[in-house]
């Protein structure tokens, strides 16, 4: 009687390892938005900058993912642009204004709450049951982030309740975004929406500036341009890439439990690149909000009837 012999996953270890570098490279966006603000640029014209050294990028992804697709419909578009709206100008935007205000390792924190939100628009907008068990994993999550919230509004002060306000709306309008793009991924293909979705966010930033801003405006610091090529590439378009060819490896479940490195690689390179505090009250917190988050996203499984 033979026994058969459980092979790992031929992609396990690639899957893993891409599904890390691209939570850590997602992460260190905070890291270059705090170092680009030390030069005196606001958020407008940071998020133009990022926005247009991305734009070429995001059109030649979407250009190579529509190769012998269907052409798109009026109704494709409406959705593109809808999503693109919310999903990458929107909460791109207050991600980068709430950063003026608060740390790096409290705004990741914040983002990472992201899929309890998705939970609790699933209830609103589909009517799909939260269980207890998920209902407890937000409210640790949440106690988490308010811990860290409560530490830093002590030296912070008022900037400390808009910035975790803007950042929060920034988690809110991307749960938005997953919430209403499954129809699209299925029928376009998640690189292909990607592409053409953050275009469209692009092309909003460069008009939010030119609306908003003098042109003299972009007369910045080279620190600035040169942190913006680098949030561009190596903190946008890299990890979208990356993530999506570890979930092909190893499934959106295991390289969202991978993603949890993220919140822990801001906090040190927060703590080493900026000088961001670190004391027991993050560490409590950062437990806190990962160990409510996975247990949200374990047994985030759909109901019946959804």
């Amino acid at each position: 009687m033979s026994v058969a012999i459980a092979r790992p996953h031929p992609h396990l270890a690639t899957g893993l390892l891409l599904a890390s570098a691209g939570s850590i490279a997602f992460s260190g966006k905070a890291i270059i938005v705090k170092l680009a603000y030390r030069h005196g640029v606001d958020a407008v014209t940071l998020i133009m900058y990022r926005m247009l050294f991305a734009l070429p990028l995001f059109l030649a992804l979407a250009w190579w993912a529509s190769r012998g697709k269907a052409a798109l419909t009026g109704k494709d578009w409406l959705g593109i642009v809808g999503l693109g709206f919310t999903g990458y100008y929107l909460a791109s935007f207050l991600d980068f204004w709430g950063l003026q205000y608060v740390s790096a390792s409290l705004e990741r924190l914040i983002l990472y709450l992201n899929p309890t939100l998705v939970l609790v628009l699933g209830w609103l907008v589909y009517q799909r049951r939260i269980s207890g068990l998920q209902a407890l994993a937000m409210a640790v999550s949440y106690a988490g982030v308010l811990l860290v919230f409560g530490h830093e509004a002590g030296f912070q002060g008022p900037n400390a309740v808009l910035g975790a306000l803007l950042v929060f709306g920034s988690a809110i309008s991307y749960a938005i975004y997953l919430v209403y793009s499954g129809e699209l991924v299925k029928r376009l293909g998640s690189l292909r929406l990607v592409g053409l979705a953050t275009s469209v966010a692009c092309g909003l930033c460069l008009l939010q500036f030119v609306i908003l801003r003098p042109m003299s405006a972009a007369d910045v610091a080279p620190e600035v341009i040169w942190l913006s090529l680098l949030n561009a590439t190596l903190c946008t378009f890299a990890p979208v890439l990356m993530v999506m060819m570890a979930i092909e490896r190893i499934g959106a479940g295991l390289a969202a439990q991978t993603g949890m490195i993220g919140p822990m690689s801001t906090i040190a390179m927060g703590v080493l690149i900026l000088d961001e505090p670190f004391n027991g009250w993050i560490v409590a917190g950062t437990v806190l909000v990962l160990s409510g988050v996975f247990l949200v996203t374990r047994f985030g499984k759909p109901t019946v009837g959804q």
